[in-house]
């Protein structure tokens, strides 16, 4: 795992852009998993003016995190909107090359099904881009007592539909109950993974200081099950296919990582391995099994 420090959000952003850019100069067809909220409106920016110098998108394959459920992609609040509005409207990527849930389906638990289906037929995901939510959650993977693997169906805690309040016309209310939502197990076997962490997002989530409190955000609820007395090894560093993590934060950020820069090797020393070997509830070895 690698941290960077930036100086502010701006820095942040223009940093993850230049990632984005550098893997799709080098390898056009890449597959790239995309968050939403506010943290990364930046860093789209950023690329589209890149774009606007050369940058293409036209062999890339795109799968956003996460979909409201109960309301369609022509939804202002939609995903499917906040993508057309900040990244697809502007680049040059073929929209059957673009991929989203859908919140309207008839079938929810077989569209989960279908995105999973749809990710390993594209050959995985080459590098997945998170952000943090203002409870640590990740995608729409909520803090709780135990952590879905796959693509899922999930209740939003209040945190989370406050949180999305600005997409709604500012009222929580307004905001769906339900999403679904790439499951932990999916986004850690994207071979890069990708974490922006700023300011804007971090502070409500700072739960504990230094690195335990940094764990604790990257895999939401994970103290818990790491001091749980049932905690279990389940997924191998093998199973991550060489994955390599880099983490993307701001100088006002920087109470995750104690206030100092964490060296590549910090995390292995205490973890036995890298960051995300995932300790996890027994329940959920299924998920992780060849």
């Amino acid at each position: 795992m690698i941290v960077s420090l930036c100086p502010n959000a701006d820095a942040v952003s223009e940093l993850a852009a230049t990632r984005v850019a550098d893997l799709l100069t080098a390898h056009p067809a890449a597959v790239l998993g995309l968050p939403t909220g506010r943290t990364p409106i930046q860093m789209y920016a950023d690329l589209v003016a890149r774009h606007a110098g050369g940058l293409d998108f036209s062999s890339a394959t795109t799968f956003n995190l996460d979909e409201f459920v109960g309301i369609g992609a022509d939804h202002p609040g939609s995903y499917h909107a906040y993508m057309a509005e900040h990244l697809f409207s502007q680049v040059n990527i073929p929209p059957a090359r673009v991929h989203l849930l859908d919140g309207l389906a008839a079938d929810l638990e077989a569209e989960c099904d279908r995105y999973e289906a749809a990710i390993l037929d594209a050959g995985g995901l080459d590098l997945q881009i998170l952000g943090i939510g203002s409870n640590g959650h990740i995608g729409f993977n909520e803090p709780a007592e135990g952590l879905t693997a796959r693509t899922h169906r999930v209740t939003l805690l209040p945190a989370s539909r406050e949180g999305n309040a600005v997409f709604f016309g500012g009222d929580a209310a307004n905001v769906p109950a339900e999403a679904l939502s790439m499951g932990m197990g999916t986004i850690l076997k994207a071979r890069r993974v990708l974490l922006l962490a700023t300011s804007l997002m971090v502070g409500a989530a700072v739960s504990v200081a230094g690195l335990v409190g940094f764990v604790g955000l990257i895999i939401p609820h994970l103290l818990r099950l790491l001091l749980g007395p049932d905690h279990r090894l389940l997924l191998p560093t093998a199973a991550l296919g060489g994955a390599t993590f880099l983490v993307l934060c701001d100088t006002a950020a920087r109470t995750l990582f104690g206030g100092r820069e964490l060296p590549v090797g910090a995390i292995t020393a205490l973890a036995g391995g890298p960051l995300f070997l995932l300790l996890l509830r027994r329940q959920h070895q299924r998920a992780f099994a060849p």
